[in-house]
């Protein structure tokens, strides 16, 4: 479950002196995020040479070797900039460190030094260090249900749609805190605006179903396709059997076994929609043949 945030996070704001009522621009990040990497780099040099304190932008310096993005990629360098942030308190990087120590990136692998760079920017209401602060309870050798569902739910407040979903599953099953159905699906929904792809595979079926909500199949089958569209196999999976059926949408044999065969694909078989392959037209196999080269294309 376990995700990388990129780390860009607004530095400019977090450089600016809160007694300013108009904090000078942040070059350094400007230049950033128009893609002048290496003006991006020399700016951040620059002013943590006049500022040997300067956080954010040893952040910067941080995320600029991790992507090599105006010098060769360095996991060593960026995590030595990553840690000068980090001790100097910028949640940011220290949320960095817990992942370049949870993958072993350019440090030590170890997930108890990545736990105590998550605590840390928890502290500070990090959203991302409090969801993977959850998941590790979850992956614990003694698992600690209820104390990830306080994570998540310290997460999705801040506005985090993995904690959201994440936590939507534990109201879902009981795990940790009492089953709630209702906010469960709350939570699904408000992931799934956020394109949390898992998210909305989930609230697609329960439309579909009418599993606690309103059933509505055009709805579900929408929601199919943004998912499919981000290669999600059980969503493309779900979108070829309402192609195949016209269930939420116009019955569409091209697209069904299009969206069937990019299922099949990602791992995900379906006896029933290999059935109706052998009834194709040459015609529809052709189109079948050109819809899954221009998604493979994309």
């Amino acid at each position: 479950m376990t995700r990388a945030y990129f780390i860009s996070l607004a530095l400019g704001v977090l450089c600016a002196s809160a007694q300013a009522a108009e904090p000078p621009p942040d070059l350094a990040f400007g230049a950033f995020q128009r893609g002048l990497y290496q003006s991006a780099m020399q700016e951040a040099l620059k002013r943590v040479k006049e500022n040997p304190n300067d956080a954010p932008a040893m952040t910067l310096l941080g995320e600029i070797y991790r992507e090599g993005l105006a010098t060769p990629r360095d996991l060593k360098v960026a995590a030595s900039w990553y840690r000068l942030a980090a001790e100097r308190g910028d949640r940011q990087a220290q949320f960095a460190m817990a992942i370049a120590h949870l993958g072993g990136a350019g440090v030590e692998k170890s997930p108890a030094i990545a736990r105590q760079w998550f605590e840390k920017a928890a502290a500070s209401g990090h959203a991302g260090a409090l969801y993977n602060l959850g998941v590790m309870e979850l992956e614990a050798e003694v698992q600690n249900a209820r104390q990830a569902a306080a994570f998540f739910e310290k997460a999705a407040e801040r506005g985090d749609p993995d904690a959201a979903y994440g936590l939507a599953i534990l109201l879902r099953e009981g795990t940790g805190v009492e089953k709630d159905r209702a906010r469960s699906l709350t939570l699904l929904r408000k992931a799934a605006d956020e394109k949390h792809v898992a998210a909305m595979v989930e609230y697609g079926i329960a439309l579909f179903n009418g599993d606690g909500a309103t059933r509505d199949e055009a709805e579900a089958a929408r929601l199919f396709a943004r998912a499919a569209a981000q290669h999600s196999a059980v969503a493309q999976n779900r979108l070829a059997r309402l192609y195949a059926s016209g269930r939420g949408v116009k019955a569409n044999i091209v697209e069904a076994m299009k969206w069937h065969i990019l299922a099949r694909a990602g791992g995900l078989g379906d006896p029933w929609l290999e059935s109706k392959l052998p009834g194709l037209t040459a015609e529809e196999r052709a189109a079948v043949e050109q819809a899954v080269q221009r998604f493979i294309g994309k």
